[in-house]
């Protein structure tokens, strides 16, 4: 039982405006001067404009809520998510694609309570996509509900997989990439996610942290998607993890796949 006073259907309905006003924040930005910082490594950026979004939507948050705590990827702001009510933020994800395309990022807000998520948005801001729902709330894309996933053939889908981790082929990848018709990479956790839950792609593998996929976790499972570890494990909601982002009832095959001793390579797909 919920032990909040506000109603969830406040908190979502709020949840809709501010993720709203972040995109508008990031569009009315574009034309400057961007101040971007390299943070673990050469391709791992951060903007004024994530830190200034970040800032933009917790402060709504704590306005608006100043029990509910905030779990975020930008300074360290860090919550544990099962203690309380936690608002899950990305502020621009595919920060990368942000600053080099102006395209393909997104705004992610998830909200769990002890634990437990009770809704997700994922806000493609160029394209004006809002993929909002989760938990009792139905998902809709722009208002239209999303359908549930209708299975289909390996043999007929794609693949969706960080660069890096289908360069490596971590976990033999290229033995589950060689029985569909190829894979793609977008550049952002966020918008590939999405693309799996409207069908267009399959499956979504990547190395992430709690904010690349707290939204999407909530979203996807009541679309029937599982998120996981690639080893079958919940993921922690600390650290950054080994992801798949599947159908649940493809889990077991797709998962076959991967843990098999194959000749497969990614030279000769």
């Amino acid at each position: 039982m919920r032990k909040d006073s506000f109603p969830l259907e406040t908190k979502y309905a709020f949840a809709k405006q501010i993720i709203k006003e972040a995109g508008l924040f990031i569009k009315s930005k574009m034309s400057e001067q961007l101040d971007i910082q390299v943070k673990t490594q050469f391709d791992d950026l951060v903007t004024n404009v994530d830190q200034e979004t970040q800032q933009l939507l917790m402060d709504r948050i704590h306005q608006t809520y100043p029990y509910d705590a905030i779990l975020a990827e930008e300074n360290d702001v860090r919550h544990p998510i099962n203690q309380g009510n936690v608002w899950v933020i990305d502020p621009i994800d595919g920060t990368v694609n942000f600053i080099v395309q102006r395209s393909q990022f997104a705004v992610m807000i998830a909200y769990y309570e002890q634990g437990i998520g009770q809704f997700g948005l994922i806000y493609d801001v160029m394209a004006d996509q809002l993929l909002a729902g989760g938990g009792d709330f139905d998902v809709t894309l722009n208002g239209d509900r999303l359908p549930a996933y209708q299975e289909k053939t390996l043999e007929r889908s794609l693949i969706g997989c960080n660069a890096g981790m289908f360069a490596r082929n971590d976990s033999n990848l290229a033995h589950l990439i060689a029985q569909t018709l190829g894979v793609r990479v977008y550049g952002g956790a966020g918008i590939c996610m999405v693309k799996v839950m409207k069908q267009e792609l399959l499956a979504y593998f990547s190395t992430i942290h709690p904010w690349d996929y707290a939204a999407a976790k909530v979203l996807g499972d009541k679309l029937g998607y599982v998120l996981l570890t690639l080893d079958g494990q919940e993921p922690d909601f600390q650290s950054r993890q080994k992801i798949m982002f599947v159908p649940k009832c493809q889990l077991a095959r797709i998962v076959s796949f991967l843990t098999k001793d194959a000749t497969v390579t990614l030279e000769n797909q």
